[in-house]
């Protein structure tokens, strides 16, 4: 006789049997999985942010150094290229949700690597001030002050690093690059804290900004290429064979320089010896 009890009892052991025995089923489907499968590599574009994104307004076209290397690794890859647009703010939960597959641009922090997972380094940064001219402090312990006002945009490079290094100053934190640089050009802020990418593409469209300041001792960090975190790194491993590739031919400093005159009109002859790709 079977039983109420006995009944819901098979019930469920059938079910929970059924779900042990279909475990691929249960698993996530990995980065590099999921490209194969559709052939198409998603990665985060910040408009607004040249030399890295740029975006025109008129054709919705990108360029941009992190644009030509996103579509450089998709070629490599045999697939179409997926641009999802996003902020430096946003682009690491874009990642945890599996919105995008990778970011070119970011910097590994502690706090990062938390969440999101990262390749080799993609080249190193240098942290600048691009100044007010009556402003030409020498060391960074001269801007870690009070009364020194410091602008940065949120979620940036230069936003962790200002955290991290100039906890003393006055920080302001505003939503894009844009509007960082507005709070210089307004007198609201003493300088803008900018990677030396950013910093000689400011000046060079605006010199009557102020001027480049990289204070000592010199402040770098590596920038990479942002994945998301799992088990498998099949994708990783391949991203980080194609940085080294890449790197030995020259053509991630050429990609770099490339971008610098095209959209910027920086001479590669201006770019100070601190500068390192």
């Amino acid at each position: 006789m079977i039983t109420r009890r006995s009944f819901v009892s098979a019930t469920c052991a059938f079910g929970l049997g059924s779900m042990i025995s279909m475990p691929a089923l249960a698993q996530t489907e990995s980065t590099m999985a999921r490209i194969k499968r559709t052939k198409v590599l998603r990665t985060g574009f910040v408009a607004g942010a040249a030399p890295y994104f740029v975006k025109s307004v008129a054709t919705g076209q990108w360029q941009g150094f992190c644009v030509d290397f996103a579509n450089q690794l998709a070629e490599s890859m045999g697939v179409k290229l997926q641009p999802i647009d996003t902020t430096w703010g946003n682009a690491v939960l874009d990642l945890q949700s599996n919105k995008i597959d990778c970011m070119f641009g970011l910097a590994p922090t502690e706090q990062r690597k938390k969440t999101v997972g990262f390749t080799d380094p993609l080249f190193q940064n240098t942290f600048t001030l691009v100044a007010k001219k009556s402003f030409d402090p020498k060391t960074w312990d001269d801007v870690n002050k009070p009364e020194v006002r410091l602008s940065v945009d949120q979620g940036s490079n230069q936003d962790t690093f200002a955290t991290q290094a100039l906890a003393k100053a006055t920080l302001n934190r505003f939503e894009t690059s844009g509007d960082a640089t507005l709070a210089l050009q307004t007198g609201r802020v003493d300088a803008q804290v900018l990677v030396i990418l950013l910093a000689v593409t400011v000046l060079s469209k605006s010199p009557q900004l102020g001027h480049l300041v990289i204070p000592t001792p010199a402040a770098t960090a590596p920038t990479a290429i942002g994945v998301q975190k799992e088990p498998d790194q099949a994708f990783t491993e391949y991203v980080n064979q194609w940085l080294n590739t890449e790197r030995s031919k020259g053509l991630i400093k050429q990609t770099i320089v490339d971008n610098m005159q095209k959209l910027a009109g920086v001479d590669p002859k201006l770019f100070p010896k601190e500068a390192t790709f």
